[in-house]
């Protein structure tokens, strides 16, 4: 079952957590990172589809990659709604930098739990990205059924083989470790989940990533061909990957993704406000915004995303409080958020007419990188299948062979 008992680190905010806002340093320090870092190399990194390296790196400087580790390995012990917040305001930013944190975030909560302390302090420290590798090319977005497999090396220091094809890693070829999934070793079960080094003998990333949003994620395939891990790489028992992922990586990734959602939909709208009350009908003396039906549809699509912004603190607040209903809501936000994201997306458009699609409106950025979340596993439909499994009483998941 997805955990409810996510965040009971320091700082976790109480009643309805929006908008998590970090610790005071650490919120300053993302303001000047995000001013003289990521919004500046923004559209250039969507332009080339280029890793954003500076801006990760100043993150990790700043203290913004080490927000969720534990205050014993030097991080900050923030909240999920805290973390939420970093990523929205990085998504109104830089999308790309945003899912780049966002994933090192959910693959964060993996190590915390499992991992060895040599590396978490390492996370803590800003000096660490790290990112989930679930999603194969065989089950393609059904990230619960891997298809790659873990073996003896046959060596006789006790080290593990894995072999697999990942369809899309976040920060492909740029992380230094990847929590990595695979067919359990010896166990009976769905996944074991191990901790694989970014430069491991025997991983391929195929190709740079040439998306249609998110261009600068760096999300590629990555293929591990006989590559060796010892047997302490294993994050958890065997066999028990899917329950450590349903408590730890699942229900950090749709919250964030749904903060992720959020940002890019409080972008949209910014940029769509301002275009529309300095844009003129010089033939009527009024700004676009002057026109009823302007306004009707701005109205919308900014009531679209404050309801979605409430359903997401309302997720907060159920996963904090430990309420019956935490588990549905974690599964319901992602849906909400990544459906609003898309339609903001083409309701801005439409508002803003034949100036959103020039880039130096960045509408065009945005709407592209909007449509990213509603696609990334699990799925829109996929999660709306979950949804009505648990509230139907019926698993989660069809048991694979």
């Amino acid at each position: 079952m997805l955990s409810t008992a996510t965040d009971t680190s320091p700082g976790s905010a109480t009643g309805v957590p929006s908008p998590g806002t970090p610790p005071g340093d650490i919120d300053e320090a993302l303001g000047r990172v995000i001013e003289n870092t990521v919004a500046p190399g923004a559209a250039e990194v969507d332009r080339q589809g280029a890793f954003p390296a500076d801006s990760v790196a100043a993150l990790g400087r700043a203290g913004v990659l080490g927000l969720l580790s534990a205050p014993e390995a030097g991080g900050a012990g923030a909240s999920l709604a805290t973390a939420a917040h970093v990523v929205e305001r990085l998504a109104g930013a830089c999308s790309s930098t945003a899912m780049v944190v966002l994933m090192h975030y959910a693959a964060t909560a993996v190590v915390e739990a499992h991992g060895a302390e040599d590396v978490r302090r390492a996370i803590a420290g800003g000096e660490h990205l790290t990112t989930l590798a679930f999603s194969e090319a065989g089950s393609r977005s059904h990230f619960w059924a891997p298809l790659g497999t873990a073996s003896p090396a046959g060596d006789t220091g006790g080290r593990v083989r894995l072999d697999a094809e990942k369809s899309w890693v976040t920060s492909a070829g740029h992380a230094d470790s990847y929590v990595w999934s695979s067919r359990p070793l010896d166990a009976t079960g769905p996944m074991t989940l191990w901790l694989v080094p970014g430069d491991a003998p025997g991983l391929t990333v195929k190709g740079a990533f040439d998306g249609f949003g998110l261009r600068g994620n760096a999300s590629s395939p990555v293929t591990a061909e006989a590559v060796t891990v010892p047997h302490s790489a294993m994050l958890g028992a065997d066999a028990h990957g899917m329950d450590i992922a349903l408590a730890t990586a699942l229900p950090r990734f749709l919250v964030l993704n749904s903060a992720f959602c959020l940002g890019v939909s409080e972008a949209l709208l910014s940029h769509a406000r301002a275009h529309l009350s300095r844009s003129r009908l010089s033939h009527l003396d009024q700004t676009l915004a002057d026109q009823w039906m302007v306004r009707d549809g701005y109205a919308r699509l900014h009531t679209r995303a404050d309801s979605a912004r409430a359903f997401l603190a309302d997720t907060l607040t159920a996963l904090e409080t430990g309420r019956e209903d935490a588990m549905l809501r974690v599964l319901q936000v992602k849906a909400v958020a990544a459906e609003t994201a898309a339609d903001v997306a083409d309701g801005v458009m439409r508002l803003c007419g034949g100036a959103a699609f020039r880039r130096e409106l960045g509408v065009e950025r945005r709407f592209r990188d909007a449509l990213a979340a509603r696609v990334m596993a699990p799925t829109t439909e996929a999660l709306y299948d979950f949804t009505g499994r648990a509230s139907l009483g019926l698993p989660l998941f069809e048991e694979t062979s």
